[in-house]
């Protein structure tokens, strides 16, 4: 289901977008009648698109808008500001791209538009997405990120009228006055909370003080709450919300499963389902050398893996990427950090070969797979000693069921206690409470 309305409205009254032209259906939410419409989109061509990029994006296989595009793409293209929830894998980069290629189409060549980005990998990403739908406009894509020469990146980048940039290699662009934003026009946040949650924030508000304030503002996140709707109620003005909402927060065309396992024989099982299951795995780690460890445990086992984290050089991590991408490797070993950002539609299988520390941690990486469209399979490991703390974020996902189809058994939630000093709750795994 999705929700469109202004983000000064009341949820509960919003408006549909008119140009879904759908049969309505009825949701009760709080007790009240809603209506909402089902998902019938109308084509790129009637979304705004022009016939150069709408061939431009058939000759990758992509005919129609999915619900994010068909939602935020006419609003975008009329100057509006946006704020967009949506979950990673929905089809969010077309729907803040082709706006901005209609947009800027014939602008002189220096820097129009910025989207910022938390990532190197989703850097080059975007800015690869980008360039397919900015080349029959005429239009060229810099892609601005650390670990690569600077003097070269410099020079691309100030001649191009679209930037992807991480905020820490542009604010230091910025600062030696290599690349300029006083022209820029429009500024994109794709995967916001990311952004937040990385600390980019301090770099971010200074690179926006460079652009002028009578710019376009998207903001695209996986939650437009806490610190990233304080944000955006600061950088738009009267933007329009958009969503798209499940009943439960997870991607609901992943199989989830719960696998327990011992210590002594969790790399075995790990060996076992990937050569027994075809696809490609990412499978996820909590350390660095937790990652180099296993793949080469992996490979006494037979099975070639890379693995992807932090210590890496950026050209080793891009390899790694294109040998997975490319089906060269079929097992991408990766850490949290490391992972932000991956837009792969390759991946089959998310395997949490050491549980995620919450639920955001699950469902950011889970939603790895499953991508525009596509299906997928999520794999937790679970030690006897992690199986309460997994049950509970399982629960609390709406995935009882797949938990407890494993033979495991879902623990009561975690105590809250509520401290009479300034309304504090406390669980008993954080601070006790104040004894009087």
């Amino acid at each position: 289901m999705s929700t469109s309305f202004a983000a000064d409205t009341d949820p509960q009254e919003f408006d549909t977008l008119p140009e879904l032209d759908d049969e309505a259906a009825e949701l009760e939410l709080d007790g009240s009648d809603i209506e909402i419409e089902s998902a019938q989109f109308p084509t790129f061509a009637e979304l705004g698109a022009s016939e150069g990029v709408i061939a431009a994006l058939a000759a990758t296989g992509v005919i129609a808008p999915f619900e994010i595009q068909a939602r935020v793409i006419p609003d975008a293209i009329a100057g509006r500001d946006v704020l967009a929830k949506s979950r990673t894998g929905s089809g969010k980069t077309l729907a803040f791209a082709i706006p901005i290629v209609e947009r800027l189409k014939g602008a002189p060549s220096r820097p129009a538009a910025v989207i910022m980005v938390p990532t190197r990998e989703l850097c080059s990403q975007v800015t690869a997405e980008l360039q397919i739908v900015a080349k029959p406009q005429g239009l060229k894509v810099a892609a601005v990120y650390g670990g690569v020469g600077l003097i070269d990146q410099a020079r691309i980048a100030s001649r191009a009228q679209i930037i992807v940039a991480t905020p820490g290699r542009l604010f230091d662009l910025i600062q030696r006055r290599s690349v300029s934003l006083r022209e820029v026009r429009i500024l994109v946040l794709d995967e916001a909370d990311r952004l937040l949650d990385m600390g980019f924030k301090p770099q971010v508000d200074r690179i926006a003080t460079t652009i002028p304030t009578d710019r376009q503002t998207m903001f695209f996140s996986a939650t437009l709450d806490g610190e990233v709707g304080i944000l955006a109620a600061q950088y738009t003005r009267e933007p329009r919300r958009h969503e798209t909402i499940s009943p439960r927060e997870t991607v609901d065309s992943v199989e989830h499963r719960f696998v327990p396992v011992t210590i002594d024989g969790k790399t075995t099982a790990l060996a076992d389902l990937l050569s027994q299951e075809a696809g490609r795995a990412l499978v996820f780690v909590k350390t660095k050398r937790g990652a180099d460890r296993l793949v080469q445990r992996l490979k006494s086992h037979g099975i070639t893996a890379a693995a992807m984290h932090g210590d890496l050089s950026q050209s080793q991590r891009e390899r790694a990427l294109a040998s997975f991408d490319a089906g060269r490797v079929q097992t991408l070993i990766a850490t949290d950090v490391a992972a932000r950002g991956l837009d792969l539609d390759c991946i089959t299988h998310v395997i949490n070969f050491d549980p995620p520390e919450d639920d955001k941690a699950y469902v950011h990486r889970v939603g790895r797979t499953a991508r525009a469209g596509r299906n997928g399979i999520g794999i937790t490991f679970v030690l006897p000693d992690q199986e309460r703390e997994v049950s509970r974020i399982a629960a609390r996902l709406k995935l009882r069921d797949e938990f407890e189809g494993e033979g495991l058994k879902v623990a009561a939630p975690a105590p809250v206690y509520q401290s009479r000093r300034r309304g504090r709750s406390n669980t008993l795994l954080g601070r006790r409470p104040r004894r009087r």
